[in-house]
């Protein structure tokens, strides 16, 4: 395994997440914040020396692999978290480190999940290095060091598989930087779009950036404890809704809709599917809920932000769901595991990887139906290759299992079981809440240290799709 190449690679990802803290450093001193330089100059200053020693020379061999690259992916996503946790404890609103590593690592791997009681209480500048993570996140940090590196070589997208969500990964363009560039340049622009609606809205400049951060990175961090509810306004309920749901379609589709190749993105199954569940579980879960609203309109606002919110994995909020009939709370759980298209900013384990597991076990039942009949995974129309199909059943069996131990754990805290295992589900999903305690009314602040600890495993193993941790493990050197 080339080394040195690691280290270089984690360096340059060490620089970007550096120079990111210079952003609430410029907001804290808007807001004439005394904490600021001290409690964001001092992580500054080690992520942007270890970045410049990584660099400082560039390794001989250049070679990387699959290998290399999702072991810089799992080290540089564990660095940054730990020290993008030190803000918080310098400046003293989250004094203890387990407290503030969960806090943050929620944050990057845009959980949104919360140790927090008093959120509103927090600083200006913390809540916006808090929202910021979530869109740093959101498309990646090493995909952002992609977008800015001038290589064209087959390194960067051993480097993009890494990190990208989904079964499969590929290039818009003949050079996987360029297609960087654009995927950000997209994401810039829905981000800006936002972030501008919701200004028009009434939303205050500042609530505009924390949000609209929270919704690309599909997060859910709010600077508010009853989130979006706060507001109480269907405008900016909808408009975060509608966002948060285009945050989680594939961003090829928006590439191809700027080309204007619209036969591709119309037929792409994936995205037909993702809308369908939308309006589905919206519309049963409004028929659900309707007795505990005042008419169908109402239970249709707070149902269609709720399954929007929990399909992309967001995580905000403007209704109590443990308040719901047991049925809506069963089929949100279901969403948390289907979760938003693969490419997107959204969680969960993807529709494309439940569609092919799908027509996986249709195959299988034609051929024990028939052994004689020959029958093919297609996905929009194209035959899915072998190593894909492969590829998504090993993620469930690894997900599975991962998920199996990591309740064991949990169930050994003071929580049921119920609430243990959505504490698992939302973490493991990118969601945010679970139920009973963890609900959107609750936070995650009563659990014991090393629970916190196996959730925030379990976040990173969701946000990163398992391989590259378990690759920085069971890598062996060349």
């Amino acid at each position: 395994m080339n080394y040195r190449m690691i280290w270089y690679i984690m360096g340059q990802i060490c620089k970007i997440a550096g120079l990111a803290m210079l952003l609430p450093i410029a907001v804290g001193m808007i807001y004439s914040e005394d904490h600021v330089v001290l409690s964001f100059g001092v992580p500054f200053l080690i992520l942007m020396s270890i970045g410049l020693i990584a660099t400082m020379k560039k390794p001989e061999d250049k070679a990387v692999f699959s290998t290399e690259s999702f072991v810089s992916v799992a080290v540089s996503w564990i660095t940054v978290s730990a020290v993008g946790a030190l803000p918080f404890v310098i400046a003293g609103e989250i004094p203890n480190y387990v407290n503030a590593l969960f806090e943050t690592v929620s944050g990057f791997t845009t959980t949104g999940a919360t140790i927090l009681d008093d959120v509103e209480s927090m600083s200006r500048s913390c809540m916006f290095w808090r929202a910021f993570t979530h869109w740093l996140g959101g498309m990646g940090i090493l995909m952002l060091v992609i977008a800015v590196l001038s290589s064209n070589d087959a390194r960067t997208m051993h480097m993009m598989r890494a990190e990208c969500a989904g079964p499969n990964v590929g290039r818009l363009v003949s050079k996987s930087s360029v297609s960087a560039r654009i995927l950000y340049g997209i994401y810039i622009s829905l981000t800006a779009s936002e972030l501008l609606l919701l200004l028009c809205g009434g939303m205050p400049l500042y609530d505009c950036f924390i949000h609209a951060f929270s919704s690309a990175g599909t997060g859910g961090f709010s600077l508010w404890g009853d989130s979006i509810g706060h507001y109480n306004s269907v405008y900016i309920e909808m408009v975060v809704a509608v966002f948060i749901i285009l945050f989680g379609v594939n961003f090829n589709l928006y590439y191809y809709l700027i080309i204007r190749k619209f036969a591709l993105a119309l037929k792409n199954e994936e995205v037909r599917v993702y809308f369908g569940l939308i309006i589905t579980a919206t519309a049963i879960i409004t028929l659900n809920i309707m007795k505990l609203y005042d008419g169908f309109g109402d239970a249709l606002r707070h149902s269609f932000f709720m399954v929007a919110s929990t399909i992309t994995s967001t995580g905000f909020a403007t209704a109590d769901i443990t308040q719901w009939p047991v049925f809506s709370q069963t089929l949100l759980v279901l969403l948390m595991f289907v979760g938003s298209c693969a490419g997107s900013t959204g969680g969960g384990m993807k529709v494309s990887r439940w569609m092919i597991l799908f027509k996986t076990g249709v195959k299988e039942l034609k051929y024990i139906a028939n052994p004689r009949a020959v029958a093919t995974v297609k996905m929009d129309g194209k035959p899915v290759e072998k190593g894909v199909v492969r590829g998504a059943t090993s993620y469930l069996v690894l997900f599975m299992m991962l998920l199996a131990v990591s309740l064991l754990i949990l169930t050994l805290d003071k929580y049921s079981f119920e609430e243990s295992a959505s504490a698992v589900i939302t973490c493991m999903n990118n969601i945010g809440y679970g139920l009973g305690s963890f609900g959107p009314a609750g936070n995650f602040g009563g659990l014991n240290e090393l629970s916190k600890l196996v959730l925030c495993v379990d976040m990173l193993l969701g946000r990163l799709e398992i391989y590259p941790l378990i690759m920085l493990f069971a890598a062996k050197k060349r």
